[in-house]
């Protein structure tokens, strides 16, 4: 469903979308706005915490088996501390 709805733009930002439509970019102003507003809602987005944590969460989970930290119970985090040990040991100057 598309809302009818006035916004008042800026001299120079009416100037810079006219600039757009007119090289061909987008087909009309409102579409100049729909896109800045799309932007704006990917961003806000990426930029919600629990969003990249969903998103690493879910490549986590297709690791292959064997790549995964197997945990159980009350030892998780001294398991998590010990791999993270083994996995800075391994690499150059312990980074």
């Amino acid at each position: 469903m598309n809302a009818k709805n006035a916004v008042m733009l800026s001299d120079e930002d009416l100037r810079y979308a006219e600039k757009l439509v007119e090289d061909g970019r987008f087909p009309s102003v409102s579409d100049v706005v729909k896109e800045g507003l799309a932007r704006m809602r990917k961003r806000d987005a990426s930029s919600d915490p629990l969003a990249g944590m969903a998103d690493e969460i879910r490549r986590r989970m297709e690791l292959p088996e064997d790549q995964r930290i197997p945990l159980e119970g009350d030892t998780m985090f001294d398991e998590v501390r010990a791999f993270i040990r083994e996995r800075k040991a391994t690499r150059k100057y312990g980074v």
